[in-house]
């Protein structure tokens, strides 16, 4: 995933009077106008292989888009942007069918982390790695001698996102945010995208049709959305642009340390430490919530799994991303850095352990819960339900396992003589459906 800044932005509305005060280029008229009997005889413009009624939803479609485009072109020109960077942009652009629907057909993520971990932190992946780290030993030390980022993060963010550079994604920029701001699910998120990145393309970074990435607008090596691009994207190279779509990585990889340098990375300090629990830990004390410093953990036997103290890098929080069955990790404040690039733990985790392996570290010494998986919506839903129906009530049944359902899940696991970790497994929901008959 891209680095994710929540940031909304307020769409105006231009009359037709104003937009016209930007000069656009003149309509294109035929010197000879076809006759009545010409348009007639032309072929309907319609796909092959299409029926009568959905090539006209087709064009339908396309002229509702072109209708979206000619008004939003108002709206970014009182944003800054100029109409001869806004038609440029979108010559040639057009509606995606493909965005809209991977849009609406993305699948819930229910992966468990130790699947997830597999996947992040395979054995090519960690060798391509340490390749990549090799091949641009030059370039990564400079980089982390000017933000202070240890090479192997900035590493571990461009595998995680891009494979090192060997999927950038190559779906035009302009035409998925366009797509998605005029059809999607948040088209005032993607709108304000849109304006970044034709600001982007005005201050000359790159061409139009070179400004490539995904299907949700994320661009080059790091997948950079384009609101984060413009505020923390550097020139490392010195070329007067902020290429980070070029083969070259190099802006790229220094836009991403520049990225968490500007949310507070600390040097030195890792992300998160492997730990072993000890026997009769008060559960209550795993939460983002509780901090302390490791020495005070390791008094209450919190420990590496080798059994030595973790040292004093900072204030540490204990997560459990799988319950007491799986791993426990003390994280720092370094966590909540990557957390900037992409909100959910397995992904802060994958990037954090891929860069320790990357390091030259081991895999980690605790098995997962392999038998386990992750609930589905529903499941969280009836799970909610069937706590407060048990008397633990979760305040409603949103489907979200946040602080009310997992103290209603530590009352019930007390209750019933379980680990009080408050985590929401499917062993957990089939012994509330026993319990409710």
């Amino acid at each position: 995933m891209a680095p994710v800044l929540r940031i909304a932005i307020l769409t105006g509305l231009l009359s037709g009077a104003a937009a016209a005060q930007d000069s656009a280029p003149p309509p294109r008229v035929s010197a000879s106008p076809p006759t009545a009997d010409e348009v007639a005889q032309r072929p309907k413009a319609r796909p092959d292989g299409l029926n009568d009624a959905r090539a006209a939803e087709i064009r339908a479609r396309d002229a509702a888009f072109d209708d979206w485009v000619a008004a939003f072109r108002g709206r970014a020109l009182v944003q800054g942007v100029s109409g001869a960077t806004f038609d440029a942009a979108f010559e040639d652009v057009g509606y995606l069918d493909d965005v809209i629907e991977r849009d609406r057909n993305q699948a819930e993520f229910t992966m468990p982390i130790w699947r997830y971990l597999d996947r992040a932190v395979s054995d090519s992946r960690v060798e391509n790695g340490r390749a990549a780290l090799e091949e641009r030993a030059r370039l990564l030390d400079a980089i982390e001698l000017r933000y202070g980022v240890e090479k192997e993060i900035v590493t571990a963010v461009w595998g995680m996102e891009s494979a090192y550079g060997s999927h950038r994604g190559d779906i035009d920029t302009i035409a998925a945010l366009a797509t998605l701001a005029h059809d999607g699910r948040r088209g005032s998120f993607f709108e304000a995208q849109l304006i970044a990145a034709l600001k982007i393309l005005q201050s000359g970074d790159v061409a139009p049709r070179d400004m490539q990435g995904s299907w949700a607008g994320a661009m080059g090596h790091t997948q950079f959305i384009p609101t984060s691009y413009l505020a923390y994207a550097v020139d490392f190279t010195g070329d007067g642009r902020r290429d980070i779509w070029d083969d070259n990585p190099a802006d790229a990889l220094a836009s991403t340390a520049s990225y968490l340098s500007s949310f507070g990375w600390v040097t030195g300090q890792p992300w998160g430490v492997e730990v072993t629990l000890p026997d009769g830990f008060d559960y209550s004390l795993a939460s983002r919530d509780v901090k302390r410093q490791p020495s005070d953990w390791a008094a209450l036997g919190v420990t590496r799994p080798d059994g030595e103290a973790v040292d004093d890098f900072g204030a540490a929080s204990i997560l459990l991303p799988a319950g007491a069955q799986g791993a426990a990790f003390m994280i720092f404040k370094n966590f909540e850095v990557i957390e900037r690039y992409n909100t959910a733990d397995a992904y802060v985790i994958g990037v954090g352990h891929l860069a320790d392996r990357l390091a030259g570290q081991g895999p980690l010494s605790t098995e997962w819960p392999r038998e386990d998986r992750t609930l589905t919506f529903d499941e969280r839903v009836e799970l909610q339900r069937l706590l407060t129906r048990a008397g633990f009530d979760t305040q409603g049944a949103d489907g979200r396992v946040g602080p009310l359902t997992i103290r209603a899940i530590r009352g019930y696991q007390r209750q019933t003589g379980a680990v009080p970790d408050g985590y929401a497994s499917l062993m957990l929901l089939d012994d509330l459906r026993d319990d409710a008959g």
